[in-house]
């Protein structure tokens, strides 16, 4: 039987975390993030699958490749998360636990980051926590499939 395992998804610009406004998103990088879930996801014995890219088709290829058998979806889609109807789509049809996050809390920024085109296919979502949305979506997703597993509802 295959180890469980999340997939994490990381749209335009993270690859710039560490570097990119820094008083915005923080100081950890794209590799220490990646590497807080895998903490998280070590002590359920649950694998970690990892994408970064600029390119929204990249992002689906991933997905349709990976999601169909994840036990949870993290995903941060950057700007794709105000306009990625494409990204949207391929979610709504793998149909997994899928948990949203944003570092910055996108309801207090630009009018034009209020709207969220993936919120009517996430399970969840978690904003303005800074790197710390990462963990709370792993534990999240990982003590759903516990409660799973153990019989309980989601």
């Amino acid at each position: 039987m295959e180890k469980p395992y999340l997939v994490v998804v990381n749209g335009p610009n993270l690859n710039r975390l560490g570097l990119r406004l820094p008083e915005l998103y923080g100081s950890q990088t794209l590799s220490d993030v990646i590497q807080l879930v895998r903490s998280v996801a070590d002590t359920y014995r649950v694998e970690v699958r990892d994408i970064q890219s600029n390119h929204e088709g990249a992002l689906i290829d991933f997905l349709q490749e990976h999601g169909p058998g994840a036990m949870g979806i993290i995903i941060n889609p950057g700007a794709l998360g105000h306009y990625g109807v494409a990204l949207r789509d391929c979610l709504e049809d793998i149909k997994r636990p899928t948990i949203e996050v944003h570092i910055t809390n996108v309801h207090m920024r630009e009018t034009f980051r209020h709207h969220l085109v993936l919120s009517a296919v996430v399970t969840g979502q978690i904003v303005g926590l800074g790197v710390d949305v990462y963990r709370y979506a792993a534990e999240a997703l990982c003590n759903r499939m516990k409660r799973e597993e153990a019989g309980g509802q989601p």
